[in-house]
């Protein structure tokens, strides 16, 4: 059982899950759903793995996918915690992978959690388009208690909306994960490590607008605007190397920090190829016969673990979307509001973005310091 990616021109055009008689049909109806969806190609391909295990599953329970039903999604959440990862133990991400009793590396409970999404997302397109005729397996019901969290994100119109926090049956538990900021130290010295005039601007981007990786390579020169200092961060799936912003609402992100407009004004003007008709703003460049083709995300990460390295600070955290983390970080600790700061990093719920409050709350740190005052 594999997941078969088929390219033209770089670009990633289908998804097909294969067994050994050939394509698997209804996994393969599914993922052309997403397609048509307009699904990114990194979640497209999730879960092309995601039904990878479903298929594997079945296969070593003697089971056809229609026979999956409620009681066999415990049995499949037993099977995705005895898998080994397939990743090496070295990784840029900051997913983490847990061991094993016998010292093997399982999946993550993040990635458990991810699959056992995809499978409920498939057996729900299943029941929508009348192939499985009993309800999902992977049962939902109204989660009264997560209703109850003070902090969580409230529809407008209160208890009149029929937006309910659901929870699957079949589940598993998750670290709530800090972001991780890289401290003033270490920021210096990566900046000033910058020999190249296109990775100092790359760096910057993350750093003081607080744009992902794939956002900054998606930049076409035009999205640019140094008279009002701001960038444009636009919706494309034009990118040949598959680099794309996540979000899929356009946003204005101000860069007052003169250093960083300067530094792509100086990359731009003096060591982007000029004989280049790519309207993205960051290309390979040097003397390869790629220079004028745009810059990818291996690229880019392949750059800063060499960085981290010659720093003898490399870590799986110390990604560059860490520079976002220490952006969003710095922010939330500079006074700026919550509703401003999700809007600035493009978050589409508050949740994603109230991980920021959580690193450094001022109240938290304010109580704790009186109740130390009072027991002196």
């Amino acid at each position: 059982m594999r997941v078969r990616e088929i390219h033209d021109d770089g670009r990633l055009k289908a998804v097909e899950l294969v067994d050994e008689d050939g394509p698997v049909e209804v996994a393969c109806r599914f993922l052309q759903y997403l397609s048509d969806r307009n699904f990114s190609p990194n979640t497209w391909r999730a879960y092309g793995y995601d039904l990878r295990y479903l298929f594997m599953f079945l296969e070593e329970q003697q089971l056809s996918w229609q026979e999956f039903m409620a009681p066999t999604a415990m049995d499949f959440l037993s099977f995705m915690r005895r898998q080994e990862s397939r990743k090496s133990a070295q990784r840029f991400g900051l997913t983490v992978i847990v061991g094993g009793e016998d010292g093997d590396r399982r999946l993550s409970p993040a990635t458990v959690h991810r699959v056992l999404a995809g499978v409920s997302s498939f057996y729900d397109w299943a029941s929508a388009v009348g192939l499985y005729s009993a309800e999902s397996p992977m049962e939902r019901h109204e989660d009264l208690a997560l209703a109850r969290v003070p902090d969580r994100h409230q529809p407008f119109t209160g208890g009149a909306s029929r937006q309910r926090p659901m929870r699957r049956a079949v589940t598993v538990k998750r670290p709530l994960r800090l972001p991780r900021p890289l401290d003033d130290d270490l920021v210096e010295a990566l900046l000033t490590s910058m020999t190249c005039l296109r990775d100092l601007a790359v760096m910057l981007l993350m750093l003081d607008g607080g744009l992902r990786p794939g956002e900054v390579l998606s930049l076409h020169l035009q999205d640019i605007s140094y008279g009002h200092r701001r960038v444009v961060v636009r919706k494309r799936d034009d990118h040949p190397r598959g680099a794309r912003p996540k979000s899929r609402s356009e946003r204005v992100v101000d860069l007052q920090d003169p250093r960083t407009l300067e530094a792509v004004s100086r990359y731009v003007m003096g060591e982007r190829p000029v004989e280049s008709d790519s309207p993205f703003v960051f290309l390979v460049g040097g003397n390869r016969k790629t220079r004028c083709e745009p810059l990818s995300y291996d690229a880019v990460a392949r750059m800063f673990a060499r960085r981290m390295t010659a720093l003898g600070r490399r870590t799986p955290d110390t990604t560059p979307h860490a520079l976002r983390h220490t952006h969003a970080t710095a922010m939330w600790e500079g006074g700026m509001r919550e509703l401003t700061l999700q809007k600035r990093l493009g978050h589409a719920s508050p949740e994603s973005t109230r991980v920021y409050t959580r690193v450094s709350d001022e109240t938290v740190l304010t109580e704790y310091a009186r109740a130390l005052e009072s027991r002196r």
